[in-house]
């Protein structure tokens, strides 16, 4: 520099009086031309092309700044190239970038933009090499992460880099600087790529060591929930990851956590328990807070009404919570008189609000059932239920339950009653109810039995009408021949549909037919009547009988007619004259 001034000195002592009196040089030795040149050439600086170099601002116009590189000529610089320096002034040092030291015009070309490019690629380089932490401003979103401005070069930021937990909403970090790291250079397309996540990532390290060498059962801790399943939600306490469990969130029943808690939210949980390798570590919140059944009100005891919510219906019954944390159990058979169990869905559903009554109640064990047929009378007790239901008296329910031996029929809310299968048909052999009848259906019934005490009601369906077998008795009378069709076969004989819609039976030798050959399902040929039981409601025929008897010796139509006890004689009394049969067969037909 002191010699720079010096060179000028001496430049600013030459003669130019002489230099214009007697031409350029004529007074001067070539030695002294020769010193003058060196004096002038080391006023100057030696450049190189596509480097960067600091630059005084000799001047500013509207469109350029001219800068002074101690070169033989200043370069210009267009005024657009400097619109982020506000308040730029002659005389500021700024740096730019030699592009030409001479283009054709003879003009020094720079430029102050790719300056800042290569200086900014010279500190993303140093940061990367010496994994320095760099700072940068968050530009703009694009797909899959966001566009951070670093040194004035635009850098990628992935999504899955921004932090250790999901990021579901980028927009928030547009505008914001940010802390960053280069983890990825690519100098071909002058692409880079960083992440906030290491930084994080490192801090969380040193928390989750201290964090882990430190936990105890039944510590208190602070952690932010990340993400939400329908069985509970993690938790990071800080680096460290937790499960809180969706019975573990509320003392009350939930469905989901979303009911109370939501992602990003801090909470407070304590710890209930972890693995040897403190892996996976269980959270409780609702541990935070007395349990609702300590706290419950002293006057709720047995025989207590008491208003809440469904919250839980299951096969055998619903649970009533009556205050948040504290249930007690509807048992089916609580839920109505009657006496048949149904589906505690036919009753109740979640969400439901309704009162009812404490049937037990046990404080240390936190347990509770109740009934909501106890806020209604008992059928039972009704003193009018002796005369509604008395012996005799026809009614008409719904079938509710089938089972083998019979079906049971509600008569009304409470009052069930039992009809055995045996009472259904006077004429059928019924094996099962749902031959008869199925579920929901109504049937017409008569009361057999009432036994209040008990809770007992024999009911009757076939006990509706007479009982066609005092009517039968009369009609197949032994040695009589009616026509019948063959409905089933097994080894011991055959079933026969006999008329007026009754079944009899057949003994396999008795199936033979005149011609050698055995009677088959579905055939009709006439039976005589071998055995007819009342009491047995049995039948016995033969097909057999109905040809091979001996055959007596005719009489003459006289002394047929003189012997009053004559049997032909008396079947046709018997069957044209007997009014009551004829009337009772167009009933059976009529009701067939």
């Amino acid at each position: 520099m002191a010699e720079q001034n010096e060179n000028q000195a001496q430049a600013q002592g030459f003669n130019w009086d002489e230099l214009e009196s007697g031409g350029f040089g004529e007074n001067y030795s070539q030695s002294e031309k020769e010193k003058m040149l060196a004096m002038y050439d080391g006023t100057l600086n030696e450049i190189t092309e596509k480097e960067v170099i600091e630059g005084t601002v000799v001047s500013i116009t509207d469109r350029d700044v001219v800068l002074n590189i101690g070169f033989k000529s200043d370069g210009l610089v267009s005024r657009n190239e400097f619109r982020d320096l506000e308040g730029l002034k002659v005389g500021d040092i700024v740096e730019v970038y030699v592009e030409d030291q001479e283009d054709a015009n003879g003009q020094l070309i720079l430029s102050r933009r790719k300056a800042k490019i290569v200086k900014a690629w010279e500190k993303i380089t140093g940061a990367f090499e010496n994994d320095e932490v760099i700072e940068g401003i968050v530009k703009r979103r694009t797909k899959g992460g966001l566009i951070v401005d670093i040194f004035g070069i635009e850098s990628f930021l992935p999504g899955s880099q921004i932090d250790v937990k999901p990021i579901r909403d980028f927009d928030i970090f547009v505008g914001k600087k940010m802390e960053l790291k280069v983890v990825k250079i690519n100098y071909a397309n002058d692409n880079v790529v960083v992440s906030h996540k290491v930084l994080i990532e490192k801090d969380l390290e040193k928390q989750k060591t201290e964090i882990l060498n430190n936990l105890e059962r039944g510590q208190v801790l602070e952690g932010v929930i990340k993400n939400m399943t329908n069985f509970g939600v993690f938790i990071d306490l800080g680096g460290v990851d937790g499960l809180l469990h969706i019975t573990d969130i509320s003392w009350g029943r939930i469905s989901h956590p979303e009911e109370l808690l939501e992602l990003d939210q801090t909470v407070k949980v304590v710890v209930l328990d972890f693995d040897d390798d403190k892996k996976r570590i269980s959270l409780g919140m609702k541990q935070l807070t007395p349990h609702p059944w300590d706290s419950l009100d002293e006057g709720i005891d047995v025989g207590t009404k008491v208003h809440g919510k469904i919250v839980n219906v299951a096969d055998y019954g619903a649970f009533l919570e009556i205050v948040p944390g504290v249930e007690g159990l509807i048992h089916v058979s609580e839920m109505s008189w009657s006496q048949h169990l149904r589906n505690p869905q036919d009753f109740l559903k979640v969400g439901d609000e309704l009162d009812a009554q404490v049937l037990t109640i046990d404080r240390e064990e936190r347990k509770m059932s109740l009934g909501i047929k106890q806020l209604t009378e008992d059928p039972w007790k009704r003193s009018d239920l002796m005369i509604k239901y008395a012996v005799g008296t026809k009614h008409t329910g719904v079938v509710r339950n089938l089972t083998n031996f019979g079906l049971f029929i509600e008569l009304e809310e409470g009052i069930d009653g039992l009809v055995h299968v045996s009472d259904l048909s006077w004429t059928k052999k019924i094996k099962h109810p749902s031959e008869f009848v199925k579920v929901s259906d109504e049937l017409e019934v008569v009361v057999l039995e009432l036994d209040i005490e008990q809770k007992r009601l024999a009911l009757g369906h076939k006990q509706l009408e007479e009982n066609p077998w005092n009517a039968f008795e009369e009609i197949f009378t032994p040695d009589s021949v009616h026509k019948c069709t063959i409905i089933s076969k097994n080894d011991k004989g055959a079933v026969l549909e006999l008329p007026y819609g009754i079944e009899g039976f057949c003994l396999s030798k008795n199936l033979k037919k005149e011609d050698g050959s055995t009677a088959d399902v579905g055939e009709t040929h006439e039976f005589k009547v071998m055995e007819f039981s009342k009491e047995d409601k049995k039948i016995t025929l033969s097909h057999l009988h109905t040809y091979k008897e001996e055959k007596k010796p005719k009489k003459s139509e006289g002394s047929k007619s003189a012997k009053p006890g004559n049997k032909d004689n008396d079947s046709k009394a018997t069957l044209g004259d007997l009014d009551a049969l004829a009337q009772l067969k167009q009933d059976m037909e009529n009701n067939d």
